[in-house]
C-alpha cells in the first residue's frame, strides 16, 4: 500500500526486528506460549483428623480459672469450734452478706439446725438447700451432696483425721469466695498445707 503524503515515514531500522537476521545478531529463543499451567503436586496431608471451624474455635485458648477461694483460720479448740464458726457466721451476715451465700459444714456432731430440719425428712431438708434463702448446715454424712456457696464455714468439732482430710478441701471447692476454717492450725495445716 501506498504511503499518503499525510504519514510520515519511518526508516526501515526503527521499525523492528526483520525477519532476516543481521549478521552480528543472533537468532532470538521462541518464548513460550501462555497458556494453562500444570496443576500443582498435592500437599502433604496434616496427620490427625482434618481440621475443622470447631476444631480451630477449640483451640482458643480458655479463659482462666476462676481464683481460689481466700482461707481464713479462727484458732479454736473442737469443742469450741461450732460456737467460732456461729460467732463467724453472724460477722458474716452484719457485714452484709445474704444468708443464701453460706454454707456450715461441721466434721463432728452435727449443728443442732441439721438436726432439726432432718427431723422432716431429707426431701425437706434438701429443698431448703435448693431455696437458697437461709444459712445452710451439713455434717459429715451427708456432705456429698452440698453445692457450692460463695462462702463455706467449717467447724472441725471432732471426726477422724480421715473425716478431716477429706471434708476440707471438699470444703476449698464448694467456696467460690471465701473458705472460713474454725479449728486447730496444725490439724488445718497438715491438710490444707501450712502458713494457713
Amino acid at each position: 500500500m501506498p504511503l499518503s503524503p499525510e504519514e510520515p515515514q519511518i526508516p526501515e531500522s526503527a521499525q523492528g526486528p526483520s525477519a532476516t537476521t543481521a549478521p552480528s545478531r543472533s537468532a532470538q529463543t521462541p518464548r513460550p506460549v501462555p497458556g494453562p499451567r500444570p496443576a500443582a503436586p498435592p500437599r502433604p496431608a496434616r496427620p490427625g483428623p482434618p481440621r475443622t471451624a470447631s476444631a480451630q474455635r477449640e483451640q482458643q485458648p480458655k479463659p482462666p480459672a476462676p481464683a481460689a477461694a481466700q482461707i481464713q483460720l479462727i484458732p479454736s479448740p473442737s469443742d469450741g469450734a461450732l460456737d467460732a464458726a456461729e460467732e463467724a457466721v453472724d460477722l458474716l451476715l452484719d457485714s452484709g452478706r445474704a444468708p443464701g451465700e453460706v454454707l456450715v459444714l461441721t466434721t463432728g456432731e452435727a449443728h443442732p439446725w441439721t438436726v432439726h430440719e432432718l427431723s422432716f425428712g431429707e426431701a425437706a431438708y434438701w429443698a431448703q438447700q435448693d431455696a437458697g434463702d437461709d444459712v445452710f448446715y451439713v455434717d459429715t454424712a451427708h456432705v456429698a451432696r452440698v453445692a457450692a456457696r460463695p462462702v463455706v464455714v467449717v467447724a472441725l468439732n471432732g471426726g477422724a483425721e480421715s473425716t478431716v482430710a477429706t471434708v476440707l478441701p471438699f470444703a476449698r471447692e464448694r467456696a467460690n469466695t471465701l473458705l472460713i476454717v474454725c479449728g486447730d492450725p496444725q490439724r488445718v495445716n497438715a491438710v490444707l498445707g501450712a502458713g494457713v
